[in-house]
C-alpha cells in the first residue's frame, strides 16, 4: 500500500513517476545530450525551486522532498521534469540559471 497523504489519497505512483523522471528519465536524456546539469540530485533542485519559485528546502521539513510533496506540488514537480525532456537544453539551463540565482550562485 502506498503512502498516504491526510487526505487519504494515495500518492504512490505520482511519487514513483516523480522517482523514475528524477532519477532515471532526466540524467539519461542529459548524458545524451550533454545539458549542462546531469546529476539526479540536480535535477530535484531545478525542478523543486521551480514548483516553490525559491530554494525548495525553506518550504518543506522532511526529506526526500518528494515523500512530503502535496499530490498538486507533486504534479507540477511531474509536469516541470516532463517539460524538461520535451524542451531539453534551453529549459533545463534556464531552470539551473534560475535555481542558482535563487541560491545567490551557489549550487
Amino acid at each position: 500500500m502506498g503512502q498516504r497523504t491526510l487526505g487519504g489519497a494515495d500518492l504512490s505512483e505520482l511519487r514513483q513517476r516523480y522517482q523514475h523522471l528524477v532519477m532515471a528519465a532526466l540524467p539519461q536524456a542529459a548524458q545524451q545530450q550533454s545539458w549542462p546539469i546531469r546529476e539526479d540530485h540536480c535535477f530535484a533542485r531545478v525542478i523543486l525551486d521551480d514548483v516553490f519559485d525559491d530554494i525548495w528546502y525553506d518550504h518543506m521539513a522532511g526529506r526526500p522532498a518528494y515523500e512530503h510533496l502535496s499530490a498538486s506540488e507533486l504534479r507540477e514537480a511531474i509536469e516541470t521534469a516532463e517539460q524538461l525532456l520535451e524542451e531539453g537544453e534551453p529549459l533545463v539551463d534556464k531552470l539551473n540559471q534560475q535555481s542558482l540565482e535563487y541560491r545567490n550562485g551557489e549550487s
